[in-house]
């Protein structure tokens, strides 16, 4: 993938929770960028000869104790450089300038007036509305800058030093609420730095694609496939490299949704035409389950048993070198892999804790891309869209979804409640368009109700649909009353044991978007 990456973008992370945003703004523009700790090394945040840098927000002040510092080299790199939000006060504590407490914080919507033309603003409007989070403020600039925006609270909402290439922005860019966010960043890599939009799925797979064949050669490859988008793409990857050189294993251990284990089987054995091994492990997973009710037990068991169940069938092959794994860029992130300090967010494995007498070479092909990469590249390879857009799901399947203990019983009605909610949006035409992620909640409570003339006590089940860019913030959809009411209706009526249908309206923050 060198080529591609060769003259992107550099981001340095100093702890923002847009940084990821960023790069994704970024690659929308068909530029390269990659996220670097702040203490990663000189070495490895230019091993792919970025054309400039972009230093990320975060949530300290430049004059705490302790407060990540600006790296040395970036101020001699002579490479063009634009701060956001702590990033810009880091600039300009460096070079010179001051930064204090603002006297009012700013957070949320703002409008900033341009002062002066510059190649970081120009073609935008006069006024442009952005969206603010910092509560200190540029005090005296360096020498060299200029004030290039301001707003009613920020003398320097956006500063640069024209000849340095230097600048910095006191708002997001990266947001949604700053609309014309997105071409300030055009600007940047485009106008500034001299980027070329090349990053796009149909370079990235000519380029992984050698890249596979390279490194496996001759050799065999194992990949446990579970049928979800990631392991999917990066199955149709592989397999187009290097075909029956690679065996995919699946596991049905009876916690997907209606129909998905037949999916698997009929897509990837019969349409792609790959070496699909199909373990049917349903009666041991529900054993390993049985009187289980904490949300952390059950993953761990759920956990435990796969990699043994893996584990099991990889001893009976023979000659298998690779082990391919459809990790993704967020999980390389949030898996703090670069940074000496940071922490780490989520340990992310597919089939992680294998076996010391399993010696394979892990081979990763999707992992400098996000969801949405993913799935362009999915349809580029010709994976249907039932595959490739598919509803984002736990690892721990239905068994999280299932609150309580999980039987084989519960589990069935949650399947049917769960088809009926997701066909229903679908009908309407919101599965993709008004919904990011959309599924059922079977809850360990009942209540009573009236089922003709007979009283009831049957299970609760609660509907969950979310709005998201990123899955870092959500918004709960504001599905129509109509729709609610169908897919209420249907569900009492057509599945056996429930007798009661809520929705869930809560935020991400202060909930998350599943339950356990």
């Amino acid at each position: 993938m060198d080529d591609l990456k060769c003259g992107g973008i550099a981001v340095i992370d100093f702890g923002s929770q847009y940084t990821q945003l960023i790069v994704r703004r970024l690659r929308d523009l068909g530029v390269y960028s990659e996220v670097y700790a702040y203490d990663g090394g000189v070495e490895r945040i230019n091993r792919h000869q970025p054309a400039g840098y972009i230093l990320s927000g975060g949530p300290n002040s430049v004059y705490d104790p302790g407060a990540p510092g600006l790296p040395s080299f970036l101020l001699d790199a002579d490479r063009p450089v634009l701060g956001i939000c702590y990033g810009m006060q880091l600039l300009t504590d460096a070079l010179g300038g001051q930064v204090a407490a603002a006297i009012e914080r700013e957070y949320g919507p703002a409008t900033i007036t341009r002062t002066v033309r510059s190649p970081l603003l120009d073609g935008l409007q006069p006024e442009l509305k952005v969206w603010m989070s910092h509560g200190d403020r540029i005090e005296a600039l360096p020498p060299g800058f200029t004030s290039l925006a301001q707003s009613a609270n920020s003398p320097h909402a956006a500063i640069g030093d024209l000849k340095r290439q230097a600048y910095g922005l006191q708002f997001h860019p990266e947001v949604q609420h700053s609309p014309q966010g997105s071409a300030i960043l055009r600007n940047f890599v485009f106008e500034i730095c001299r980027c070329r939009a090349n990053w796009n799925a149909d370079a990235f797979i000519d380029e992984a694609l050698g890249g596979i064949r390279a490194q496996v050669k001759d050799e065999r490859v194992l990949l446990a496939l579970s049928g979800g988008v990631d392991s999917a793409v990066a199955g149709a990857l592989i397999h187009r490299a290097i075909g029956d050189q690679l065996t995919c294993v699946f596991v049905d251990h009876g916690l997907l949704r209606k129909g998905e284990a037949e999916q698997v089987l009929r897509v990837f054995r019969r349409e792609q035409g790959m070496n699909l091994i199909a373990v049917n492990a349903v009666e041991a997973f529900m054993s390993e389950l049985k009187g289980l009710t904490e949300p952390e037990a059950k993953r761990k068991a759920i956990g435990r048993l796969f990699v043994d169940t893996f584990s099991r069938e990889a001893r009976r092959m023979h000659g298998i070198r690779f082990l391919a794994q459809g990790t993704i860029y967020p999980d390389v992130i949030e898996s703090a892999a670069d940074s000496a300090s940071a922490q780490t967010i989520k340990s992310h494995h597919n089939v992680g804790g294998l076996p010391d007498d399993l010696h394979f070479e892990l081979i990763e092909p999707l992992r400098d891309c996000f969801k949405d990469e993913v799935r362009q590249i999915g349809l580029a390879l010709g994976l249907s869209e039932a595959i490739v857009w598919r509803q984002p799901f736990p690892g721990p399947g239905l068994a999280i979804r299932c609150l309580g203990e999980v039987t084989w019983e519960r589990l069935e009605k949650l399947r049917e409640a769960d088809a009926i909610y997701i066909d229903s949006l679908r009908q309407a035409g919101l599965l993709r368009d008004g919904t990011a992620q959309s599924f059922a909640v079977l809850l360990p409570v009942k209540s009573v109700g009236v089922m003709g003339d007979n009283r009831s006590y049957e299970e609760v089940l609660a509907l969950r649909s979310v709005t998201t860019d990123d899955f870092m913030t959500a918004d709960w959809a504001r599905l129509p009353y109509e729709l609610l009411a169908k897919v209420s209706a249907r569900i009492v009526n057509e599945v056996a044991g429930i007798n009661r249908v809520t929705y869930d309206i809560t935020s991400k923050p202060p909930g998350t978007i599943e339950w356990e």
